[in-house]
Protein backbone atom coordinates (compact mmCIF):
# COMPACT_ATOMS: atom_id res chain seq x y z
CA UNK A 1 0.00 0.00 0.00
CA UNK A 2 3.12 2.29 0.70
CA UNK A 3 4.58 1.76 -2.71
CA UNK A 4 0.68 2.70 -4.26
CA UNK A 5 1.06 5.86 -2.17
CA UNK A 6 4.44 6.85 -2.90
CA UNK A 7 3.13 6.25 -6.98
CA UNK A 8 0.37 8.79 -6.30
CA UNK A 9 2.60 10.89 -4.46
CA UNK A 10 5.12 11.24 -7.36
CA UNK A 11 2.33 11.51 -10.14
CA UNK A 12 0.28 14.67 -8.10
CA UNK A 13 3.94 16.18 -7.56
CA UNK A 14 4.56 16.86 -11.34
CA UNK A 15 0.73 16.49 -12.56
CA UNK A 16 0.77 19.81 -10.37
CA UNK A 17 4.40 20.78 -11.42
CA UNK A 18 3.78 20.26 -15.22
CA UNK A 19 -0.18 20.38 -16.29
CA UNK A 20 -2.04 22.32 -13.55
CA UNK A 21 -0.03 25.39 -14.65
CA UNK A 22 -1.17 24.60 -18.08
CA UNK A 23 -4.33 24.29 -16.74
CA UNK A 24 -4.30 27.86 -15.07
CA UNK A 25 -2.74 29.41 -18.25
CA UNK A 26 -5.24 28.14 -19.96
CA UNK A 27 -7.84 29.71 -18.14
CA UNK A 28 -6.76 32.91 -16.99
CA UNK A 29 -4.97 33.86 -19.89
CA UNK A 30 -6.17 32.57 -22.77
CA UNK A 31 -5.01 34.72 -25.49
CA UNK A 32 -1.72 33.88 -24.29
CA UNK A 33 -2.03 30.91 -22.54
CA UNK A 34 0.85 29.14 -24.08
CA UNK A 35 3.52 31.86 -23.27
CA UNK A 36 1.84 32.30 -19.43
CA UNK A 37 2.65 28.19 -19.34
CA UNK A 38 5.41 28.30 -20.38
CA UNK A 39 6.55 30.85 -17.88
CA UNK A 40 4.72 29.24 -15.10
CA UNK A 41 6.80 25.90 -16.19
CA UNK A 42 9.87 28.51 -16.11
CA UNK A 43 9.52 29.21 -12.43
CA UNK A 44 10.81 25.80 -11.57
CA UNK A 45 14.44 26.97 -11.93
CA UNK A 46 13.46 28.48 -8.16
CA UNK A 47 14.34 24.55 -7.72
CA UNK A 48 17.99 26.01 -7.79
CA UNK A 49 18.32 26.64 -4.10
CA UNK A 50 18.33 22.73 -3.71
CA UNK A 51 22.23 23.17 -4.91
CA UNK A 52 22.84 25.12 -1.82
CA UNK A 53 21.90 22.72 0.22
CA UNK A 54 23.77 19.97 2.23
CA UNK A 55 23.39 17.34 1.06
CA UNK A 56 21.81 18.46 -2.39
CA UNK A 57 19.56 16.14 -1.91
CA UNK A 58 17.63 14.21 1.15
CA UNK A 59 14.53 12.25 0.31
CA UNK A 60 11.62 13.37 2.61
CA UNK A 61 13.26 16.53 3.73
CA UNK A 62 10.43 19.71 3.03
CA UNK A 63 11.71 22.33 0.97
CA UNK A 64 9.29 24.15 2.53
CA UNK A 65 11.04 26.99 4.89
CA UNK A 66 14.32 24.98 4.30
CA UNK A 67 15.77 26.17 0.91
CA UNK A 68 16.29 30.09 0.70
CA UNK A 69 14.12 30.28 -2.12
CA UNK A 70 11.10 28.17 -0.77
CA UNK A 71 11.47 30.25 2.52
CA UNK A 72 7.74 32.08 4.08
CA UNK A 73 9.36 35.54 3.07
CA UNK A 74 10.35 34.72 -0.36
CA UNK A 75 6.78 33.18 -0.69
CA UNK A 76 5.55 36.43 1.28
CA UNK A 77 7.16 38.09 -1.56
CA UNK A 78 5.67 35.98 -4.37
CA UNK A 79 2.50 36.76 -2.75
CA UNK A 80 3.17 40.65 -2.98
CA UNK A 81 4.09 40.42 -6.73
CA UNK A 82 0.72 38.83 -8.17
CA UNK A 83 0.02 42.53 -7.70
CA UNK A 84 2.11 43.61 -10.06
CA UNK A 85 0.84 43.01 -13.67
CA UNK A 86 4.36 42.79 -15.22
CA UNK A 87 5.42 39.84 -13.14
CA UNK A 88 2.18 38.27 -12.48
CA UNK A 89 2.09 35.53 -14.20
CA UNK A 90 5.78 35.00 -12.71
CA UNK A 91 4.29 35.08 -9.49
CA UNK A 92 1.59 32.73 -9.77
CA UNK A 93 3.77 30.24 -11.03
CA UNK A 94 6.00 30.43 -8.23
CA UNK A 95 3.20 30.05 -5.80
CA UNK A 96 1.18 26.81 -7.56
CA UNK A 97 5.25 26.29 -7.20
CA UNK A 98 5.03 26.79 -3.09
CA UNK A 99 2.32 24.88 -3.21
CA UNK A 100 3.14 21.70 -5.29
CA UNK A 101 5.84 21.40 -2.58
CA UNK A 102 3.98 22.16 0.15
CA UNK A 103 1.77 19.02 -0.44
CA UNK A 104 4.23 17.33 -1.21
CA UNK A 105 5.77 17.78 2.33
CA UNK A 106 2.17 16.90 3.51
CA UNK A 107 2.90 13.40 1.67
CA UNK A 108 5.94 12.83 2.99
CA UNK A 109 4.69 13.36 6.22
CA UNK A 110 1.82 11.47 6.09
CA UNK A 111 4.35 8.69 4.53
CA UNK A 112 6.57 8.63 7.43
CA UNK A 113 9.49 9.12 4.95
Amino acid sequence: MTELLQILQTITHYSLHLLFPGAIAWSFFRESWKKAWLIMLATMLVDLDHLLATPIFEAGRCSIGFHPLHSYYAIAIYFIMVFFPKVRIVAIGLLLHMLTDFQDCLWTSFLGQ
